[in-house]
């Protein structure tokens, strides 16, 4: 190679070469480095014009005089060794202002023309600064995260990895165990081995394995606390955190003592007066009903956080105290459970009087007490303080939108990067490596793909996601996403259909809802070879769009789930479908806030039917 550019390039070329690389690139000669070559990109890093070129590196960036960077190019002209630079900090004067800058180069020997001498150095370097600044961001919002578990009036720890290593726990969740910080890097067992032979160990890794999260109330565990074994209740959560590639790598536990709450309802059989100063004395609200509902108790708590007098009917209860957006579920949950004689649990918001238009959020829950004919007795019912816990979730949501946020860029670039690959590789006819290169574009386009799904979840929880409604051809827009999907799969996608014509909505949302339903139709139907589509408008004047798939069909007790947040197929197959569980929840959200419904109809085995309704005119 180097005989051949010797013969066949004169220096002028090279340089003619080296000035229009893709990538930021300088020749620095003889033992003052003068700038003999500077393409345009590593002018723009250096943030200076041609000018500088043909002066000595020293004049042209005298910002760099009290930096190592003469020092090492010195070194690497003097011994021969190239020197890399990874995320190296920089002062650099750009627009006459001196800026922090972080870079990956390389500092290498160039030799004469029979690599007798050294007679420069060339440097080849890209500038790292967004991804250090958005690594340092990322630091700063993991500490956040950590101080907002070590401060949470809840007790929470992560266990990490399929050992459960207590990776942290916060100095309640220590007080519940009545263990100190020693056990932290432990195995859960090691650190509490009261927990062998208790069901704790075996739900973790259920939870570990399946990636479900699992949850429960008033769960007796036995612990060792001031020298003694002792028997508490807890509500609490065992939810699997994952990576991108949606892998479980560690657990966190989120627990409520509520000992207090079990022995007030045990001893409130042998003597009320007792059970009512008890709750008197929780830190939770607590009520109760007769059989019909009518309540007859409050606590202290409800009186010193409404500042109600007396007891009021439940309807005016909830109108008064209730956050507006609120109330009528809550009342037509109530009425449900009522009807049913079952218990229920809501996450609603209280209206704080002590703070004007402020709302605070609670967990409400209610238990029917029946006697041996299974008729209701009473109604007893709490109301705990999950505010703070809300504003974690709020953060961890957040964290999850900064992180996405900040992917999209780097994201970009390596997109960018390996077109430009696989397209110089055709022009070398490199065939081999240029397939390489396209199958990296590929996963790149799906990792992209999982970062906007989790901006979109973000933008729905935040309520910003907003549509772009125009008149468009539903006929066409159907056409259009068929011909894509047909062209990355081996299933024959069949359409029956009759025309709808124009409908009014977000077209571009609409398509992403038809992509995602026909995507998981092939998906989920590996040993089928045929996707069926239909569309048609109903008497209702709505426009009635159905992917139907003969695959592995979803469970009847499961199919209600299918449009929840990170919800995934279960079972022994669930490792061959990757994704995060976001595509059908983020398609419900458009349909919903398109007007419409959307729903399936499945049979284990045998497929499933996914639908969609919306008008076809504006309601609004």
């Amino acid at each position: 190679m180097k005989n051949f550019i010797k013969t066949n390039i004169s220096q002028e070329s090279l340089a003619v070469l080296l000035t229009q690389a893709p990538i930021a690139l300088s020749m620095l000669m003889g033992d003052d480095f003068m700038i003999q070559v500077a393409n345009p990109q590593i002018l723009k890093l250096w943030g200076k014009e041609r000018e500088i070129i043909g002066l000595r590196l020293i004049d042209a960036l005298p910002e760099i005089k009290d930096q190592p960077f003469i020092d090492i190019l010195t070194n690497v002209k003097k011994t021969g060794k190239p020197y890399k630079g990874y995320k190296h900090l920089a002062y650099i004067e750009r627009n006459g202002v001196t800026e922090e800058c972080y870079f990956d180069f390389i500092y290498a020997p160039i030799y004469n023309d029979d690599q007798s001498e050294i007679i420069g150095v060339s440097v080849v370097a890209t500038e790292t600064t967004e991804q250090v600044l958005a690594e340092r961001k990322l630091a700063e919002t993991e500490y956040k995260f950590e101080n907002l578990i070590k401060e949470s009036d809840y007790a929470i720890a992560i266990y990490k990895g399929e050992d459960f290593i207590i990776d942290m726990a916060n100095d309640k969740m220590l007080k519940t165990w009545g263990k100190d910080k020693s056990i932290i890097g432990k195995r859960i067992e090691e650190g509490i081995p009261e927990l062998v032979g208790q069901a704790f160990l075996g739900l973790l890794k259920n939870v570990y394995e399946s990636g479900k999260t699992y949850s429960a109330k008033e769960d007796r565990a036995d612990l060792v606390v001031d020298g003694q074994l002792q028997t508490f209740y807890y509500n609490f959560s065992y939810q699997p955190l994952k990576n991108h590639n949606g892998e479980v790598y560690a657990i966190a536990n989120v627990a409520v003592d509520v000992t207090d709450v079990v022995l007030a309802k045990e001893e409130l059989h042998k003597n009320q007066e007792k059970y009512r100063n008890l709750a008197d004395s929780l830190p939770i609200i607590i009520w109760t009903a007769d059989k019909d509902g009518k309540i007859d108790y409050y606590n202290k708590k409800w009186y010193d956080y409404t500042g109600f007098e007396g007891i009021d009917t439940r309807e005016k209860a909830s109108h008064k105290i209730l956050h507006p957006d609120d109330t009528i579920r809550a009342i037509n949950l109530w009425e449900v459970s009522k009807k049913n004689k079952s218990g229920y649990e809501i996450e609603y918001q209280f209206k704080n009087y002590k703070k004007e238009n402020s709302y605070e959020w609670f967990l409400g829950r209610a238990v029917p007490i029946k006697d041996q004919n299974d008729e209701i007795t009473q109604w007893i019912g709490t109301c705990t303080d999950i505010n703070e816990f809300k504003q974690f979730q709020q953060q961890k949501d957040n964290f999850l939108g900064i992180a996405s946020h900040e992917l999209k860029t780097p994201l970009t670039s390596l997109k960018l990067y390996s077109q430009f690959l696989e397209k110089n590789l055709r022009k070398q006819n490199d065939d081999k490596n240029a397939d390489v290169a396209r199958k990296m574009d590929d996963q790149i386009n799906k990792l992209t793909g999982l970062v906007n799904d989790l901006l979109d979840v973000t933008k729905i929880q935040n309520g910003k996601i907003l549509l772009n409604k125009s008149d468009f051809n539903f006929d066409e827009l159907v056409k259009e996403i068929i011909e894509e999907e047909q062209m990355n799969t081996n299933h024959k996608i069949h359409l029956e259909a009759e025309n709808v014509g124009n409908v009014f909505g977000d077209r571009h949302r609409i398509s992403q809802v038809m992509s995602n339903l026909i995507s998981n139709a092939i998906k989920y139907s590996p040993n089928a070879d045929k996707i069926q589509i239909t569309k048609k408008l109903t008497s209702e004047n709505q426009i009635l769009f159905c992917v139907k798939d003969y695959g592995i069909g979803i469970p009847q007790d499961k199919q209600d789930k299918v449009f929840e947040q990170y919800y995934r197929v279960s079972g022994s197959k669930e490792h061959t479908f990757p994704g995060l569980g976001l595509g059908l929840y983020i398609s419900s959200e458009i349909i919903k806030r398109s007007g419409g419904r959307i729903f399936v109809n499945s049979v284990e085995g045998k497929g499933s039917d996914f639908c969609f309704e919306i008008p076809k005119t504006d309601n609004q």
